[in-house]
């Protein structure tokens, strides 16, 4: 998968590039050796960004591991408006709005810095936008007037089944076409349907359980089909989802997990606690904390982008912010309390597909009461493993 991966980013060519890329399928490791590639001619910064912190704090590390920290510049989206309005003096917005209401207006503050001449096009050699499907259509088009025209590299990676930020349509993914926001992308679209993160149990339990938002859309004119992934053959352990009867027993099962999977040789970072409410996040790290366990934990906002720090430690991360993300164990508790009240279902099975689809190789999922969904990844469990074994 390394070298293929490598040779991929190479070989993309110039201009804009788009990627569609299943989970699991290398985007973020095509994106690095993208980020290399570039490097080596580029006399001008590299822009790569997400939406994401968590992820934004992963692709840090990356390029750090590569030795491209001075040349590549990594941001979640929002941070790089907040960059753009702080270095050439534009107003910030103003205080006590709500965060929605704070973001939406400092991207509009930088659309205007731009338009009018305060903010310079053109300053990046490239630009590199991981998990694209998260993007707004004014986002885009403010990002591709930051591309260098002499050099015009962009190249937008993203899988139309993970889009999770998509408001409350129900529907996820790109309603828009790559043409409309200024990307050159017809015939310059490059599809990944091999999934390498995921062992066959895995991949194909969380897609039994979200075979509803894997299907049922069609391209859009440029090409944005929702693709079903493909497993690429690796053996595991099957999920297991495990009914507990009390509170003390769910977190207690949790605290279990670690210290076996660690007695076993498993490094605390390899492992990640992923949950669906703020409540539950701080629940869980308080159950940590009580257990003695290090964590790195995303549940307040300005964390999020220090989640890989030197320390091993459990990540706990929320469903949003775990996109883009790996781990060899993924702990999912409290599934019984999805789909969460008032949210639309396929959004929330779109979210837990992302979660599960984080672990590489073990996954494990507990919950009290059933739901909707509990009996819906037993379902998918229970039909995976009848179809593997006849196989």
């Amino acid at each position: 998968m390394d070298l293929q991966q490598e040779q991929l980013a190479r070989s993309l060519g110039e201009g804009h590039r788009v990627i569609h890329g299943v989970a699991g399928s290398g985007k973020t490791m095509i994106l690095g050796y993208r980020c290399m590639h570039l490097a080596k001619a580029s006399t001008k910064p590299i822009l790569v960004l997400c939406y994401n912190k968590s992820l934004a704090g992963r692709l840090r590390q990356v390029m750090e591991e590569k030795g491209l920290g001075e040349k590549v510049s990594v941001r979640n989206f929002h941070a790089w408006c907040s960059d753009m309005l702080k270095a050439y003096h534009l107003d910030r917005p103003e205080r006590g709005l709500s965060v929605e209401k704070t973001m939406a207006q400092m991207v509009q503050s930088t659309i205007n810095g731009v338009d009018s001449g305060q903010i310079p096009r053109a300053q990046y050699a490239a630009v590199l936008i991981d998990e694209g499907h998260d993007f707004q259509p004014e986002w885009f088009k403010l990002v591709v007037q930051m591309i260098d025209p002499e050099t015009n590299s962009l190249l937008v990676l993203y899988d139309d089944a993970q889009a999770i930020y998509r408001g409350k349509t129900g529907k996820g993914g790109l309603d828009f076409s790559f043409a409309s926001v200024g990307i050159q992308a017809q015939g310059r679209t490059t599809i990944l349907k091999l999934n390498y993160r995921n062992t066959i149990e895995v991949l194909s339990v969380a897609r039994g359980f979200a075979t509803e938002i894997l299907s049922g859309r069609e391209a859009a004119e440029d090409g944005v089909p929702v693709l079903v992934p493909e497993s690429a053959g690796r053996r595991g352990a099957f999920p297991e989802l495990i009914r507990c009867d009390s509170a003390w027993q769910e977190w207690n099962c949790l605290v279990e997990r670690i210290r076996d999977e660690q007695g076993k040789g498993r490094a605390l970072s390899d492992m990640a606690v992923i949950y669906r409410t703020t409540s539950q996040g701080k629940e869980i790290e308080r159950v940590l904390a009580q257990a003695d366990i290090p964590y790195q934990s995303g549940v307040s906002s300005s964390k999020r982008g220090a989640l890989y720090s030197e320390k091993d430690s459990v990540k706990v991360v929320s469903m949003h912010s775990s996109k883009g993300l790996e781990f060899g164990l993924v702990m999912i508790p409290c599934l019984g309390e999805m789909p969460k009240k008032g949210e639309p279902e396929a959004d929330e099975a779109r979210l837990l597909y992302v979660a599960m689809t984080r672990a590489i190789d073990r996954l494990v999922m507990t919950y009290r009461e059933p739901s909707d969904f509990t009996r819906r990844v037993q379902e998918a469990i229970s039909s995976v493993r009848q179809s593997l074994e006849i196989a």
